[in-house]
């Protein structure tokens, strides 16, 4: 996977660096542990990944909604996505008004994430499939990567929520995940993924026979 610094950010449009400069304040705010702009780069490593192999439909539209997908993020609340999916159109309108980009479409996306972990591929369409499976991708990291991932995510919710009720509802979708037949939604991330992220998944839950169980699915 290409990984992308700071200083570095090609894109499949020229991007005004008010824009940058306005989205990664966003995601220092407030500041996160692991929803924050180095989320960001490592997705669109992701998104590179993509580019360079089945390739995008409408690379543009994919590339704002990872860009801005968790831009307003406050553990625990229900609305993220939904308010980020409005920042991006107001960001689109506001800074690419002549760059004929689908602003209801970049916002789809990004209100797509709030269900992760729910949607089958007949139900979505191709990139939206590969776009959702960045966002996952995660799941399938070396171990060391995939527990600093799920610490970050812990920390988060310190202070939002009692720990043994984040516990019970963060075991729950990771089980939640391990039983699906597919934790990726594109055959893509599907080929290339599924037995890592299964694997991190079971060491997580310290679960060898959740492991075999799985892996005939």
């Amino acid at each position: 996977m290409n990984r992308r610094s700071e200083s570095e950010f090609p894109a499949p449009l020229p991007l005004p660096s008010g824009l940058l400069d306005e989205v990664r304040a966003c995601y220092a705010t407030p500041p996160r542990a692991y929803h924050d702009f180095a989320h960001v780069r490592e997705v669109l490593g992701w998104f590179d990944a993509v580019a360079e192999g089945p390739g995008w439909d409408r690379p543009a539209e994919v590339f704002l909604a990872l860009l801005y997908h968790d831009a307003i993020y406050e553990a625990g609340r229900k609305d993220n996505e939904a308010r980020s999916a409005e920042l991006a159109q107001a960001a689109i309108a506001r800074w690419l008004p002549d760059a004929g980009v689908d602003a209801a479409r970049v916002a789809e996306l990004i209100r797509m994430t709030a269900r992760h972990g729910h949607w089958g591929g007949e139900a979505v369409d191709r990139d939206a499939a590969l776009f959702l499976d960045c966002d996952m991708a995660i799941l399938a990291a070396e171990p060391a990567r995939f527990d600093a991932y799920d610490t970050a995510i812990a920390q988060e919710y310190r202070g939002k929520l009692p720990a043994w009720m984040f516990r019970h509802y963060r075991r729950r979708f990771l089980r939640g995940l391990l039983a699906s037949p597919r934790i990726f939604v594109s055959d893509w991330f599907h080929e290339r993924c599924d037995g890592a992220a299964r694997a991190n998944l079971a060491r997580c839950l310290g679960s060898r026979s959740a492991l075999k169980a799985s892996a005939g699915r």
